[in-house]
């Protein structure tokens, strides 16, 4: 049977234009909520992506649902591919990843592996996964379910969830706090130039984050 909801209404063009310019490494100084297992790895190494979850699970070899989801994808929708466990069958390559960048989503996050990398690089879409296989699924017709709750790398992943993802990983938030969480990981990351600009004229590290007077203050024997 096939499970078929619809689409989630998209973030804000302004939102996701201020995600963008979000390091994932930068909202896990202050949260720790949100997080997809960092086994989920980039396959380009070199970008940056934001976008609204769209989800899919997908049941072990049957991946008719996600060819369906390529002609209601929209650009701008980061697709969330739900597994059920199988690490087994890849089933995302060269066709979907043609068929999704032609339709103009943002990137995608499988819980498993995909095939086809080579091409994925050369198209240039943004996709995350478990590593290559070369055992593929095929169009069964069985199931699936197409915008539902996901669990993908032991992270619930709610339709029209914010999506950030760069080489340092994929992180999950609420529409409703997406915001709040991007003005302050951008704080941060203008306050990191700054500290780097200190570094570059001579202060040490430690003496500026603090870690000086802490180890000075409970050093063993002082």
């Amino acid at each position: 049977m096939f499970e078929v909801h619809d689409m989630p209404a998209q973030l804000d063009q302004d939102l996701i234009e201020l995600m963008g310019k979000v390091e994932t490494a930068t909202v896990g100084h202050f949260r720790h909520a949100g997080f997809i297992d960092n086994r989920i790895g980039a396959i380009l190494g070199d970008c940056r992506v934001a976008g609204t979850a769209v989800t899919i699970r997908l049941p072990h070899a049957d991946s008719t649902a996600l060819h369906y989801l390529t002609r209601l994808v929209r650009p701008g929708d980061f697709v969330v591919v739900e597994r059920c466990g199988d690490l087994r069958h890849a089933c995302w390559g060269g066709v979907v990843t043609h068929a999704m960048a032609l339709a103009g989503i943002a990137g995608a996050v499988i819980d498993g592996p995909a095939t086809d990398l080579s091409e994925i690089r050369k198209v240039r879409l943004p996709v995350w996964c478990r590593g290559p296989s070369p055992i593929t699924t095929k169009i069964l017709g069985l199931a699936g379910a197409i915008n539902v709750p996901v669990t993908v790398g032991d992270q619930v992943v709610m339709p029209g969830d914010a999506i950030i993802a760069d080489e340092s990983g994929v992180i999950a938030i609420s529409p409703e706090d997406a915001e709040v969480v991007a003005r302050r990981a951008i704080a941060m990351q203008e306050g990191e130039i700054v500290l780097l600009e200190r570094l570059r004229k001579g202060e040490s590290l430690p003496d500026i984050s603090g870690a000086t007077r802490m180890v000075e203050e409970k050093r063993k024997g002082a």
